[in-house]
């Protein structure tokens, strides 16, 4: 995966190539008492009790894309296609991430496509991309280009498109709070980066008028 992962600066290397050392989960709950006693609660009223846990074990589910290869779970690929050449397409893969300059949640769909250059992969492994790269701390920018990236630089398809539409509860909840706001990004990269009408097929397929 090293070839993908160190592409981009925004937290993606795998736990066995990380140059950050994990604190301890005690480590971890002492750090959520910190932060429940800096917004004026108490951590030892009885409610609270569990929460330090309870946040720790979230976490670990909320940001698992860190322990996890996208190599790996693209490494499988199939030739026997009977010599289907035209665009693949996965589309509404809903996911949840998290904002990294707030940490709070960001959710929407994912529209991922690709021309096959005489392999596929399985159709779940796209999906799984999407959460594995969702699964970490996120602009909506980079969770588009690395989500290309990754299927780029292991399928090796004559292109991929990716487009993300996903509503940022740091726009929500805080600051401008703007309910109902969706932001919008794509990417592109060869054929349907040089060749506009793959582009034009690829976001007609995904308003159901091919």
């Amino acid at each position: 995966m090293d070839a993908i992962i160190k592409n981009f600066p925004n937290g993606m290397n795998d736990d066995a190539d990380s140059k950050v050392e994990r604190p301890t989960e005690d480590e971890a709950k002492a750090a959520v008492e910190v932060l429940l006693r800096w917004i004026g609660e108490d951590p030892a009223r009885e409610g609270l009790l569990d929460t330090p846990k309870r946040v720790a074990k979230a976490y670990q589910e909320l940001f698992s894309g860190y322990g996890h290869s996208v190599e790996e779970i693209l490494g499988r690929t199939f030739e026997e296609v009977s010599g289907y050449d035209e665009l693949v397409l996965v589309k509404d893969i809903p996911f949840y991430s998290h904002c990294e300059h707030h940490m709070v949640p960001v959710m929407g769909k994912a529209h991922v496509g690709y021309l096959p250059a005489g392999r596929v992969v399985g159709l779940s492994k796209i999906a799984r991309v999407v959460d594995v790269f969702g699964k970490r701390l996120q602009t909506q920018e980079a969770l588009t280009a690395q989500i290309a990236e990754a299927i780029d630089s292991t399928l090796k398809p004559r292109g991929v498109a990716v487009m993300i539409e996903a509503e940022h509860m740091c726009m929500v909840m805080r600051g401008v709070q703007k309910i109902g706001s969706t932001t919008l990004t794509s990417t592109f990269t060869g054929l349907f980066k040089t060749q506009p009408q793959e582009q034009a097929r690829f976001m007609s397929m995904l308003r159901g008028r091919d």
